[in-house]
């Protein structure tokens, strides 16, 4: 998975605001401990009814197999 960085620094926590940060193949909020898929072709799933639990993405090793 290879997120433009242009792109990357532009995304923020749809629910909270805040920073995210990049982790496996999700994407981060510490602060609301969500971590959001980014699909198999390098885009991101920023919808809040799709995010998975930080504790549920860390069990999973920061890797899932969704697909667009």
């Amino acid at each position: 998975m290879v997120l433009k960085k242009d792109l990357f620094d532009m995304l923020a926590c749809p629910k909270c605001k805040g920073d995210v940060s990049l982790k496996g193949t999700f994407i981060l909020c510490g602060k609301c401990k969500l971590a959001y898929p980014v699909l198999d072709s390098d885009v991101p799933d920023m919808l809040i009814d799709d995010a998975w639990a930080l504790s549920k993405a860390e069990k999973a090793g920061f890797k899932h197999n969704l697909k667009l």
